[in-house]
């Protein structure tokens, strides 16, 4: 059933992390967009939020053009329009040809990690699928701590166009490696049916767990969106190198990812283990009250472990929960963590910029609170017992 071979696969992993790269360069560097061109926290904050949006609806709605091209084709097509348009990005001399870029590379992003996904899907053998997907999610983990850090390093050192020209050549350089992938592998995407999201909504147990994830990522999502802006504010001369190793917290996404079995055999069940995941989850945004670089640094990485590990724990309890309809159940899901991360990477900048960084952490604690209610209410709606491990 398709190539097996571990070279497609490594270039797979490795066009992951310069995807994500991609995503979240610009995250740690947006006070530098705004002392440069002038512009608000808000209008830095888009440079992050466009790339993102149009991740919230590509698993419900690209299926009408991806269905008809091979996983080889779209992922290269992709992949080189992403690589020439970081160039541009890097050469651009204004604010709305930044935004423009930026803007198309986030209808480029949906397609690649489409595309690599379903190629792993389709070139694995049946009892290697979950470890290739394991291995996929470290690799997306790892690129968004690189594409954080390095921007920093690199625009410290060189300013913050060199990093994404770089980026630009590599990803093009990507685009030939791409060329051993199998030609023939199409995509297995399911069309959205209003009827089927209709019944799976109707569903007592995933009308709670879609909006839990939703508040999750959209805490997840502005706290590292306008944390660079509070450490200029608690040090404007804080530079981006320390901004982009703050980012380091990020790493325990894989510490999480290859424990999920522990964490379940510990808490006994997913719905408890879920709930512990955002209980540490809310004390790493507590951490953050502390406005002291030491202190947000350790703080990281109580939040992402938190954060990593309701994440991992709902992915899996959804498709442990959606046996008949699996496909539909993870656009969904998927749509509402990146749909909550959208608008998490933006709307809370009113409380931010208005009211401060400690109401704004409030306001993160009840979105948190409301995930918390959310799992709470799945918990009643399925049955409690010891999951398979």
């Amino acid at each position: 059933m398709g190539y097996t071979g571990k070279k497609p696969l490594l270039v797979v992993y490795i066009s992951a992390i310069f995807t994500i790269c991609s995503l979240y360069a610009a995250q740690p560097i947006q006070p530098v967009f705004q002392q440069e061109f002038s512009l608000t926290k808000l209008q830095a904050l888009l440079f992050t939020t466009l790339m993102m949006a149009p991740l919230g609806v590509a698993p419900l709605f690209y299926g009408y053009l991806l269905e008809a091209i091979s996983a080889k084709t779209l992922v290269r097509g992709a992949i080189l329009v992403l690589g020439g348009l970081e160039i541009l990005f890097s050469l651009a001399g204004n604010y709305w040809s930044l935004l423009l870029i930026r803007g198309i590379q986030g209808v480029m992003i949906p397609a690649i990690l489409t595309s690599l996904m379903s190629y792993i899907s389709y070139t694995s053998k049946q009892e290697n699928v979950q470890h290739s997907i394991a291995v996929y999610i470290a690799a997306t983990i790892m690129g968004g701590f690189l594409g954080r850090f390095l921007s920093g390093v690199c625009t410290d050192l060189f300013g913050w166009r060199f990093f994404f020209f770089v980026l630009g050549v590599v990803l093009l350089f990507d685009y030939l490696l791409l060329g051993c992938l199998e030609k023939n592998v199409k995509l297995k995407y399911q069309r959205p049916d209003l009827q089927q999201v209709m019944a799976l909504l109707q569903d007592g147990r995933f009308r709670w767990l879609f909006p839990a994830i939703f508040c999750i990522f959209f805490v997840f999502s502005a706290l590292m969106n306008f944390l660079p802006f509070e450490l200029k504010k608690i040090n404007p001369t804080f530079r981006e190198t320390g901004i982009g190793f703050l980012y380091l917290g990020y790493s325990m996404g894989v510490l999480v990812s290859v424990n999920t079995r522990r964490i379940l055999r510990y808490c006994k069940n997913e719905p408890d283990a879920i709930m512990t995941g955002i209980g540490i989850f809310f004390l790493g945004t507590i951490v953050f009250s502390v406005e002291s670089y030491p202190v947000m640094f350790a703080g990281m990485f109580i939040f992402c472990f938190g954060f990593f590990m309701a994440h991992s724990l709902l992915s899996g309890f959804v498709n442990k929960l959606a046996k008949d309809n699996k496909a539909l159940a993870n656009g969904i899901y998927i749509s509402s963590y990146y749909m909550g991360g959208t608008l998490g990477s933006f709307l809370p900048g009113y409380f931010f910029v208005y009211y401060g960084w400690k109401i704004f952490l409030f306001v993160l604690l009840l979105v948190l609170a409301a995930a918390m209610f959310l799992t709470f209410r799945v918990r009643g709606a399925v049955d409690i017992s010891p999951p398979s491990l």
